[in-house]
């Protein structure tokens, strides 16, 4: 394993955290260890010069492979389930009853593989039925790594992945493919989801302000400020009486956020 001096460490944990928002500070043991062997295969013989490349080039292939490292993209169908019940049960009803555009704006921030913007399709369809058509429920679903962002849009994954799903719903919105134990996504599903690289450093600056927005286990690499400063900017993107949900494992500053807080994990604007 290469070592790290403190001057290359505090390089790297200020150039990922200014530009992409994921606190590294007390990670140098992490960095090391997932690392080493990557740039190694990259042709460097240290951090020193790995360092001196990411900053002076910035290439966005070399950032990619490095975040992907650093942080995990773990998740399945309904992970987290209460958040997709109290969208079934809450959010969806006060939704359907006052949007008289029929335009539905929700955005899957941080989506990963995809599991948790065709969950939220497949629950639009099942509210929706036959109506479905009439509105328009199209869902933006962002990441900052185009490697998931490829993964999703195959819409590939492990029959163990779906076990959580209400019963009929692998037999209603997926399809066997040839590869034994392995599912896709139905196309009317798939058509309903929007894929797009987004860093959420970025200034948000989409057409439309959105419902709902879900940012689930993303905050849980950024500092407290970072968090705050999102927060705020996803509040500013959010229509009045719209929701914010986030992980249950993070937590943010009350009295730091413009959104009321509603109950663990779920905040709303008012």
């Amino acid at each position: 394993m290469l070592s790290l001096n403190d001057s290359d460490f505090q390089r790297l944990v200020r150039f990922v955290h200014q530009n992409y928002g994921i606190d590294l500070s007390k990670k140098k043991q992490l960095i090391m260890g997932r690392l080493s062997n990557t740039i190694v295969s990259l042709g460097f013989d240290d951090f020193e010069h790995y360092v001196d490349h990411l900053i002076r080039t910035q290439k966005p292939e070399d950032i990619e492979l490095l975040i992907n490292k650093l942080t995990t993209n773990y998740t399945y169908f309904m992970r987290e389930k209460e958040h997709f019940d109290f969208f079934t049960e809450t959010i969806l009803p006060y939704l359907l009853s006052t949007k008289k555009n029929r335009v539905l704006s929700i955005w899957s921030a941080g989506c990963s593989s995809g599991e948790e913007p065709y969950t939220l399709s497949m629950i639009l369809k099942e509210a929706l039925g036959s109506q479905a058509a009439l509105w328009d429920t199209r869902i933006l679903a962002t990441d900052i790594s185009q490697n998931v962002l490829n993964q999703a849009s195959n819409a590939i994954y492990e029959e163990e992945g779906l076990k959580a799903l209400p019963a009929g719903w692998k037999n209603k919105y997926f399809r066997k493919t040839d590869q034994p134990g392995m599912y896709t996504v139905s196309p009317q599903i798939r058509s309903n989801v929007i894929f797009r690289t987004f860093n959420l450093m970025d200034p948000i600056k989409f057409r439309l302000k959105f419902d709902v927005i879900f940012c689930r286990n993303v905050m849980i690499y950024f500092d407290q400020p970072t968090k705050n400063a999102l927060v705020n900017r996803f509040y500013n993107a959010t229509n009045p009486g719209g929701y914010l949900l986030i992980g249950h494992s993070e937590n943010l500053n009350k009295s730091e956020i413009s959104y009321r807080y509603i109950k663990p994990a779920i905040y709303r604007k008012q």
